[in-house]
């Protein structure tokens, strides 16, 4: 087999350092409103409703343009689209520093993020194509590992950027930079690391075989064969690949090449696959991304309330009593440093228990897991309203946010399912309607959360329950999607 020739070793370990820019970069860019919104609030004056749409604005920048980053991955190259996108991400981001007010943030915002739209699905694809089949669904599950790490990392770097003190009056522009604006920048220099990272990789030769590049395939596979083996290229002795797939029709035209990567998934016998993974990352992304993204709000605002010495309080009392507290009362808006802390534990210890359960993704199954993720974690989500104690209440929704490890085991799914010449269209597509649904669910859990809190925990909860239900129907693990092309 082609991939015990090659090995696995020192390239595999530089191409998940490269991924790991990659995903931090995307994480730091699309959730990085989670801390920017609250803490520019006061300085911007903006609603609940307004705090909402900036909120969604890295999500609905993905939707409009996760279609067209596929289809360029598919036509252009994985790496060559990657690395554009990190650089668009990180310009577009680092300008959102300067914005005069919610709407120039908002656009800035939704800019950098069509730009970071295809780096989650784009970085799984060219991982999964360059990753031996018996290391790829561990590899890929480490993915949400890396992502809820950045998202606590984020956390603690919010601490010390936004307790400076400084606010320099910038004419020209009429604002006055303050520490949110700086913690803004930071938050984008990840994505040009990672455009430095993807100009030093290579293409995926599985890529280069489906666009005829046999070549070139041959030169990227012996580079690999040099960095695992540390031996002379002249002892690689393979001359010659076989793509064992379907490459698909060569499309005339944007358009005509636009609708064959497309078509293929809406028809059999690739259309099941489609709508059953777009339900499931609706059922995930919804049922937890809106968390994830007002987690700091929400430990902000129980922490301020234990220290106002309202432990007797309900858990959703506490939220409505310092969400009070800061409208109305003393307008300040910075983010409380343990708050900030908890935030990073509560990350570490989910990215901790994702690599476990990675570890023994092969052991246990990717469907026995993703499905007993979902059921448990929607049932702590259910039973959170149901004790006045908050500490009861916080270590259920601990335990209700973990269910984000199913970002991760979901997209094992994807990058095993479909063939080379739409995969990375798939990915970005299923990825795009999962990601739909959390501008929604984004909205309507900051509404709840403020007016109605109980209500939000029964809502989402039950969705996601409901989503390991549907969990059932996915191929069983015995079961093999597609043969590797390139392990023959």
């Amino acid at each position: 087999m082609l991939w015990e020739i090659l090995g696995f070793g020192k390239f595999n370990f530089l191409m998940q350092l490269v991924h790991i820019s990659i995903i931090m970069g995307m994480a730091f860019e699309t959730v990085s409103v989670a801390y920017l919104v609250p803490a520019s609030a006061c300085e911007l004056n903006t609603t609940v409703s307004q705090q909402g749409l900036m909120a969604g604005m890295p999500l609905i920048g993905i939707i409009a343009t996760s279609h067209i980053w596929g289809y360029l991955a598919d036509t252009k190259g994985r790496r060559k689209i990657l690395g554009w996108c990190m650089s668009l991400a990180f310009l577009f981001g680092a300008a959102a520093a300067l914005s005069p007010d919610w709407i120039v943030f908002s656009v800035l915002k939704f800019l950098s993020s069509c730009a970071v739209a295809g780096t989650f699905a784009l970085a799984l694809t060219l991982l999964s194509e360059v990753t031996p089949q018996h290391r790829r669904s561990f590899m890929v599950a480490l993915t949400s590992t890396i992502f809820l790490s950045s998202t606590g990392l984020m956390a603690v770097i919010s601490i010390p950027v936004l307790h400076l003190e400084f606010s320099h009056y910038i004419p020209h522009l009429n604002i006055l930079f303050t520490p949110w604006r700086l913690l803004c920048i930071v938050f984008a220099t990840p994505c040009a690391l990672g455009a430095v990272g993807m100009y030093f990789s290579y293409e995926s030769p599985r890529y280069l075989l489906t666009i005829g590049e046999e070549q070139k395939a041959l030169e990227t596979l012996k580079g690999i064969y040099k960095i695992n083996t540390g031996k002379s290229g002249d002892d690689y002795k393979v001359s010659s690949l076989i793509l064992d797939e379907d490459r698909g029709k060569p499309p005339n035209g944007l358009w005509s090449s636009m609708v064959s990567q497309t078509v293929p998934l809406l028809k059999p016998p690739l259309l099941k696959h489609t709508l059953l993974l777009s339900v499931l990352f609706v059922v995930v992304y919804m049922g937890f991304n809106p968390y994830l993204t007002w987690l700091p709000y929400i430990t902000d605002g129980i922490v301020k309330s234990i220290e106002r010495g309202e432990e007797n309080l309900s858990f959703c009392d506490m939220l409505r009593a310092s969400y009070n507290e800061t409208m109305t009362v003393n307008e300040d808006c910075s983010l409380n440093s343990f708050a900030m802390v908890t935030v990073f534990l509560i990350s570490i210890m989910i990215a901790a228990l994702n690599t476990i359960l990675s570890s023994l993704i092969n052991y246990v199954g990717r469907k026995r897991m993703l499905i007993g993720v979902q059921l448990i974690t929607g049932v702590a989500g259910l039973c959170i309203n149901l004790s006045n104690s908050w500490i009861v209440s916080s270590i259920l929704l601990v335990v209700f946010m973990s269910g984000v490890l199913n970002f991760g085991f979901l997209s094992t799914f994807s990058v095993e399912i479909f063939p080379t010449y739409v995969k990375a269209m798939a990915v970005c597509l299923t990825l795009m309607v999962g990601r739909g649904s959390s501008v929604l669910g984004i909205n309507i859990l900051k509404q709840l959360l403020v007016y109605d809190c109980e209500l939000s925990f029964y809502c989402f909860g039950g969705l996601v329950f409901v989503g390991g239900l549907i969990g059932f129907l996915l191929p069983g693990d015995n079961k093999k999607f597609r043969k590797d092309p390139m392990e023959t």
